[in-house]
């Protein structure tokens, strides 16, 4: 008789469901590796379809929260982040920025209570990064501004455009009885943020609140896979520069925008060139004509900035060259985010911007300028929200248009009208004109030149050096023949960390911070001044006997009397040991360690010995191998001073000779 026993109905059951959670399984590993790709790629709104229903069955719950909220605030959509970020941090996520990140989405939908209770929490954990821990001390006293704006609304009326659509509409121009503007039509779509394309379009103003069906502005100016906005118009209308770029050919959607200009030839917009002014590692967007012509303003994150995107200035010669762009100044830019310039007819400067105090995002402001002062004036509620404000344009002193993606609109950015209740006059400051002041803005743009050396002063070739700014990594540099890494253009505050190295040579960490480097405003003479600092690194041959103090800024330790306890002063020197070893790894090294000559010398070489001993066991508790280090107690016998047995010195004197010296012993293959 067979004695294989027949399967039940319910075996038959328990493997049909095992084969489909193991299917459901490799479909959800390969659905979160094509998320991540997406992410990588970054068409975030494709991470985004993906990964979400991920999360919300709980699968991998910290990473995939974590990519939907980083997928949203990468693709300017932060205000649906928050409850993502809360899931990922409530299951340790251990991204250090998660509270500020949190702070951000808050702030962006109003909720100004947890904005604040956020930021104390970031500011409280110490961040690594000095950049985050200013931002973050700045969002937190921008707060109270923030509140007041809120009490006293501006006497301005707002009303929704009709012909608004559920796609992006915003960059309002008036232009005769038509509003050009920028909208997401085209029928490629652009996989940042899901939404098509933007080009540039025309309407048919039906009255000031109501336009017509939208048109290509020019079929010249339309490129289907890239995104084109925010055009400007010289004063006699035949000249428009605009921002072109986001063509999904960069891995990073971001940096490839430029400035484009074209001409108005017999009716028709030529097809346009890029401007030689742009930033090819940059962007550059939002540009503006000064209302003379002479200048051209824009926004843009090229190095040498305050921070972010800043707003600057190109000169214009009588045959239509650019000048080189001048930053604004930290008057106006600061470490956020500064775009969309203006200038109104009587010389105003307005702009956006999320660095200076607002309501959510970006907020707009105007620039005046008071006693040969900068003032900059928020422009309060209604016309800024907890949302993005942004782009206005004048159609008079009192009314006008401006863009804005706050609640209530109907789509991604809506275009809003708006007008003063007080038909006589505005409702910001009347105060002297910024943007054509005889006086210009003075700024100063700072740079790094380094250079790495042997111990005989000369240039190390080829040299690999590693970056790390305000804890962020960049790309890795390599030096020239004569020793020079490219030039770093500075931004304020910046820490700039150095790791190089070289074949046959010591690896050697090095550090420089602009903090405290800068020129006072008053001490500034010309419009624009280059400070270029000069930063050495010099890597030693690794040699048996070679001293490490000279060699890597390494300090002798000292200890109390009769005492062989690692002080805290002591401990910092331990710590750079310690990173000399992990960068270093094919030297082991003698930590040598002495005492005064008070007491017996048989007592002191014992003390040594201990000191040496406390010093090793330091270093090996922080992650060193025992078999690198040796301890060496050397007594009394290598006196640094004449304090022998019978002289009368001070406790100074003495505490000089209590010390613990590194040199190589050992180079291992």
């Amino acid at each position: 008789m067979n004695n294989i026993k027949p399967f039940k109905p319910t075996t038959y059951l328990y493997l049909f469901l095992i084969v489909e959670l193991l299917n459901a399984c490799n479909s959800d590993a390969r659905l979160f590796k094509t998320a991540i790709e997406n992410f990588e790629l970054g068409e975030y709104e494709w991470a985004i379809r993906d990964v979400k229903p991920l999360a919300n069955r709980n699968y991998r719950s910290v990473e995939t929260n974590y990519l939907v909220a980083e997928s949203y605030r990468l693709s300017n959509r932060i205000q649906f982040a928050g409850p993502y970020y809360l899931i990922a941090k409530e299951k340790a996520n251990e991204d250090p920025l998660l509270s500020l990140h949190l702070a951000y989405s808050a702030k962006a939908n109003g909720k100004y209570a947890e904005t604040k209770k956020y930021l104390q929490e970031f500011i409280a954990s110490k961040p690594s990064s000095r950049e985050y821990a200013i931002k973050a001390e700045i969002e937190l006293e921008n707060l109270s501004s923030v509140e007041e704006y809120t009490k006293n609304p501006s006497p301005v009326k707002i009303q929704g455009l009709i012909g608004n659509t559920k796609q992006a509409e915003f960059g309002p121009i008036k232009n005769g009885e038509e509003l050009i503007l920028t909208s997401s039509k085209k029928p490629l779509i652009y996989k940042n943020n899901g939404l098509p394309y933007l080009g540039l379009y025309k309407a048919r103003l039906k009255s000031p609140t109501e336009i017509e069906q939208l048109e290509v502005f020019s079929s010249n100016l339309l490129d289907d896979n890239a995104n084109e906005g925010t055009p400007a118009f010289s004063k006699d209308g035949k000249t428009m520069v605009f921002a072109r770029g986001n063509s999904g050919k960069s891995k990073d959607p971001s940096p490839d925008v430029d400035l484009y200009i074209s001409s108005l030839r017999d009716g028709i917009w030529s097809v346009p060139e890029r401007l030689p002014i742009s930033d090819s590692l940059g962007w550059d967007g939002s540009p503006s004509f000064s209302r003379d012509g002479k200048s051209l303003y824009f926004s843009s994150n090229r190095r040498g900035g305050k921070g972010g995107l800043d707003l600057y200035r190109a000169p214009m010669d009588n045959s239509g060259r650019f000048g080189k762009p001048i930053n604004l100044g930290s008057s106006i830019n600061t470490r956020g985010n500064e775009l969309f310039p203006y200038v109104s007819e009587d010389g105003k400067l307005f702009f956006s911007s999320d660095g200076h105090p607002s309501l959510g995002g970006l907020d707009i402001f105007v620039a005046t300028r008071r006693d040969e002062e900068i003032q900059v004036e928020h422009l309060g509620v209604p016309m800024n929200s907890s949302g993005d404000d942004f782009g206005l344009f004048l159609s008079d002193t009192n009314q006008g248009y401006f863009s804005s993606n706050r609640t209530g609109g109907k789509g991604d950015d809506d275009i809003y009208f708006f007008q003063s209740s007080n038909s006589e006059d505005r409702w910001w400051s009347n105060e002297t004109t910024i943007a054509e002041s005889s006086e210009p803005v003075k700024v100063a743009l700072y740079h790094l030149r380094t250079q790495i050396l042997n111990s005989r002063n000369k240039p190390i070739a080829n040299a690999k050096v590693g970056i790390k700014r305000n804890g962020e990594i960049e790309p890795v540099l390599y030096s020239d023949a004569k020793g020079f890494l490219p030039i770093i253009d500075l931004n304020p505050a910046d820490q700039i960390s150095f790791n190089a190295s070289k074949e046959k040579f010591l690896t050697k960490r090095s550090e420089f911070l602009l903090d405290g480097k800068e020129i006072p405003k008053q001490l500034l003479k010309k419009e624009l001044t280059d400070t270029t600092f000069d930063h050495k690194i010099t890597l030693g041959i690794a040699e048996i006997g070679e001293e490490l103090g000279a060699m890597f800024g390494v300090n002798p330790i000292y200890y109390d009397l009769d005492k062989a306890v690692i002080r805290p002063d002591a401990a910092l020197e331990l710590d750079k040991i310690v990173q000399v070893l992990q960068d270093n790894p094919e030297i082991s090294i003698e930590l040598g360690s002495h005492t005064d000559s008070r007491a017996s010398a048989s007592y002191n070489l014992k003390l040594s010995q201990r000191r040496a001993d406390s010093a090793v066991k330091y270093i090996i508790d922080h992650g060193i191998s025992a078999n690198r280090i040796k301890a060496k107690g050397y007594g009394e016998s290598q006196l640094i001073n004449g304090c022998t047995d019978g002289v009368d010195c001070s406790e100074e004197a003495h505490q000089e000779n209590r010390r613990t010296e590194f040199k190589i012993t050992d180079l291992n293959d």
